[in-house]
């Protein structure tokens, strides 16, 4: 097929109104132009969309409705409510979101407190265990003793040990 004969591509069919109207870039309406130029066939394509173009002139046009413009200001006036709504749930929610995510934020820190006082501050059971480890090591010799009397009476004798000077 000569340059005669060349057709306009889907793209280049696609944006004949834009060049017709002259509102395509100037890279795109170059080519166009050129094939346009070249092209019989191209040229009786854009010729047979420019007549279909004046055709739809003749046309009748369409009436609105004598409420129309009450109608579109109503969906209007209801759109605007809505997007108001839809406004104030959203603002809500994250009012919402804020209050839930403090309270998440103080009971973390709350625990935290409490974690760090059960720690450090309270006695540790292990601890105490450890420091009378020597008294459970000896705690059946202990209850063997039965009493602190007993246990004066022996550090007063003469066998265990004070020494009367």
């Amino acid at each position: 097929m000569g340059p005669e004969q060349q057709r306009l591509t889907p793209a280049e069919r696609a944006n004949l109104i834009a060049y017709l109207d002259g509102e395509l870039p100037e890279p795109e309406a170059r080519a166009i132009n050129t094939k346009l130029t070249h092209s019989a066939t191209a040229r009786r394509e854009v010729e047979a969309l420019e007549r279909t173009w004046e055709l739809l002139d003749f046309l009748p046009r369409p009436k609105a409705s004598e409420n129309f413009t009450a109608r579109t200001l109503t969906e209007i006036k209801q759109l605007d409510v809505h997007g108001r709504r839809f406004e104030s749930v959203l603002k809500e929610t994250a009012q919402h979101a804020v209050r839930a995510g403090s309270w998440l934020l103080v009971s973390a820190l709350a625990l935290l407190i409490g974690y760090g006082l059960m720690q450090w501050a309270w006695p540790s059971r292990s601890a105490r265990l450890a420091r009378d480890l020597p008294i459970a090591e000896h705690l059946d010799d202990y209850r063997a003793v039965g009493s602190f009397e007993f246990l004066e009476a022996l550090a007063t004798s003469p066998e265990f040990g004070a020494e009367n000077d």
